[in-house]
């Protein structure tokens, strides 16, 4: 089953789009963009955004009045072209469900706010088959449909304070990588891999958890949350349905600057419309778990903890107002390497917005990751473990607004920390319904 679902639709939607005439993407209001990653919308849909349209205008009556429903395929389709392993095509597909509701244009409950999401994802595992450290695909992790995260929040002095209670993961917010949609593998197109080192939770098994924002000056505001985490967290709640409160609380907390910009209005994940000037974002964030681990001694002891620094800036613009232009990125984390296996990951990317002289949305992205190994954890009588790189080109195009094809080609050094190399190529696909 899983083998011809996901080559038929991305050739089949890609077929679609290429038989209809191409289009510009329009800007309409949205609600505040509350997906993160793969997931997320670069661009606001517009009246021609969907495939389904506008429910004869109930879309956009509904959206008037603070309710917008999101329904989205996503699917990375990537072939090993050449490694140790034998070629595999996999593809790894999600179906999402999104509802977002302002209760002050609802119901005049000003700065209240309520969001849901839920999903079906299945596929093939690329990088788990090649042995690799870094994911070739940001989404790719267990088959599961789930409900996957929704919060109520609040908010209050003109958007400067404002607090988050749900189920929600860490990930989607703190070590997320700000450019995420503009790439592919999971350590840049997502957020930091090794974050779950400290059981810092990920999309889409959240869990409960509750997050303070606070923007005390201008350009500045710093966060908390505090989430229950669990070592095996698909198994515990596979439904999502029952919160579970049986794991530790994690806490998580980021401090971030942000040039250019107004940070009660910055957002984990950025879109085409705040690339506009030279806008930026600086973070540094720590997570910390106060359970019980084991050291690579087998010594038991209490806590462990993981600090990140993150940095994603406009570096060039054709027009300083515009958005046309050459984005940098870059980010950090650092573990104890006596506790945690994977203690250290470094990425850094450029972003090339509106590259080519085309009526379409359109980036080129280049981007690179490196993962290392502690060596208190190498095999006995084995070499020692080498950095394993991870390069990514791939373009960006939105061919039609409720539909966006994105070419990819990675290629691995030392792969799984040890020796080899493998090519990955493939696409991404993403359909608005």
């Amino acid at each position: 089953m899983y083998a011809r679902i996901p080559i038929l639709i991305p050739v089949l939607v890609a077929f679609c789009g290429a038989c209809l005439y191409v289009v510009p993407v329009y800007s309409q209001e949205q609600p505040e963009e509350t997906l993160g990653g793969p997931d997320s919308h670069e661009t606001g849909q517009g009246p021609h955004g969907h495939l389904f349209g506008e429910w004869g205008g109930e879309r956009t009556r509904l959206l008037e009045r603070g309710v917008g429903f999101d329904f989205q395929y996503v699917s990375d389709s990537l072939w090993n072209i050449e490694s140790q392993q034998q070629e595999r095509f996999a593809s790894w597909n999600r179906f999402r469900w999104t509802v977002d509701i302002d209760f002050g244009k609802l119901a005049g409950q000003h700065h209240l706010y309520f969001h849901a999401t839920a999903l079906w994802q299945a596929g093939g595992n690329l990088g788990a088959y090649l042995g690799l450290l870094t994911s070739p695909s940001g989404m790719s992790s267990m088959n599961t449909c789930r409900l996957d995260s929704w919060w109520l929040e609040k908010r209050w002095l003109s958007e400067r304070l404002a607090v988050r209670v749900g189920q929600f993961a860490g990930q989607d917010f703190y070590g997320a990588q700000h450019y995420a949609a503009s790439f592919i593998f999971e350590p840049i197109g997502y957020a930091l891999g090794n974050l779950f080192t400290t059981l810092e939770m990920f999309d889409p098994p959240s869990t409960p958890a509750m997050e303070v924002r606070l923007v005390p000056v201008h350009n500045l505001y710093v966060k908390s949350m505090v989430m229950a985490a669990v070592p095996s967290p698909f198994s515990q709640n596979p439904t999502g349905l029952v919160p579970q409160f049986n794991g530790v609380p994690v806490s998580v907390s980021e401090i971030g600057f942000t040039p250019g910009k107004n940070a009660s209005s910055v957002r984990a994940f950025d879109t085409v419309e705040s690339r506009k000037g030279y806008s930026g974002l600086y973070q540094f964030g720590a997570s910390y778990n106060p359970g019980k681990v084991t050291t690579a001694s087998g010594a038991t002891q209490s806590g462990n903890y993981l600090l990140y620094w993150m940095a994603s800036q406009a570096l060039w613009r054709v027009d300083p107002k515009g958005a046309k232009g050459l984005d940098g990125t870059f980010a950090y984390d650092w573990s104890p390497a006596n506790i945690n296996r994977n203690n250290t990951m470094l990425t850094a990317g450029l972003r090339f917005n509106e590259p080519l002289p085309l009526p379409i949305h359109n980036t080129m992205s280049l981007g690179y990751v490196q993962n290392r190994l502690s060596q208190q954890f190498g095999p006995e009588g084995m070499p020692p473990w080498k950095p394993e790189h991870g390069v990514e080109f791939n373009a960006l195009l939105d061919p039609l607004p409720m539909l966006l094809l994105q070419p990819v080609i990675q290629y691995y050094a030392n792969v799984g920390a040890r020796t080899g190399h493998a090519v990955v190529f493939g696409f991404r696909t993403k359909v608005e319904f």
